[in-house]
């Protein structure tokens, strides 16, 4: 991805909150010279040897299985709130833009299956499920749906190679534009206050 450096994090800590937090991204593959994509929940977990992992699934309908064999190298894409950003809002006219932030994450594919799948998937429920008022355990499911639909999947995890993360938060404007932003910002939907506020935990202010 290209990052200008101003724009670039490389706090791992960071990094990882940033994927947990936006859990719900783009899986990227290439078979025989053709690009695929599927949107999945994908969990950020570390194997028994500690190495960084990410654990997902896709359906066994989905043409991009073909694609996800052992060794394959993918990437997925993690995006959070983003907003357009008027040149109104500067001490000074210029461009427009758009502020993001986006965590590109370079990986190798290992198949899981049996077991080691089924564990993952308790996992990924309860992952989503703890913040809800009553959180569902996959024990709960009944048996024949849960067994329909787990043989209607492929289950892998993605062995982290390389981040890159993007916070591109109008860095490289002087410090009235930078506020003026944020208070403008401020004024719109829940995604461009998601980047107003994180604007604000770059400066620190309040």
């Amino acid at each position: 991805m290209y990052i200008p450096r101003r724009y670039e994090e490389k706090d791992k800590e960071k990094i990882h909150s940033f994927i947990q937090e936006n859990a719900f991204g783009l899986l990227i593959s290439v078979k025989e010279g053709t690009p695929a994509g599927t949107h999945i929940p994908l969990l950020l977990e570390k194997d028994a040897e500690g190495r960084d992992i990410l654990m997902g699934h896709i359906s066994r309908g989905n043409e991009q299985k073909y694609a996800l064999q052992d060794g394959a190298k993918v990437l997925v894409v993690f995006t959070g709130p983003h907003a357009y950003i008027s040149p109104r809002w500067y001490t000074q006219m210029t461009v427009p833009t758009w502020n993001y932030i986006a965590v590109h994450v370079y990986g190798t594919v290992k198949i899981v299956e049996g077991d080691e799948l089924h564990a993952a998937l308790r996992r990924l429920v309860d992952h989503f499920e703890h913040p809800m008022p009553q959180p569902v355990k996959v024990e709960e499911i009944p048996e024949k749906p849960y067994n329909e639909n787990f043989r209607g999947i492929i289950g892998f995890k993605i062995y982290i190679d390389e981040m890159q993360a993007a916070y591109k938060l109008s860095q490289n404007r002087d410090e009235e534009s930078y506020h003026h932003v944020v208070r403008e910002l401020e004024k719109g939907d829940d995604v461009a206050r998601g980047v107003a506020e994180e604007m604000k935990k770059k400066t620190n202010f309040e």
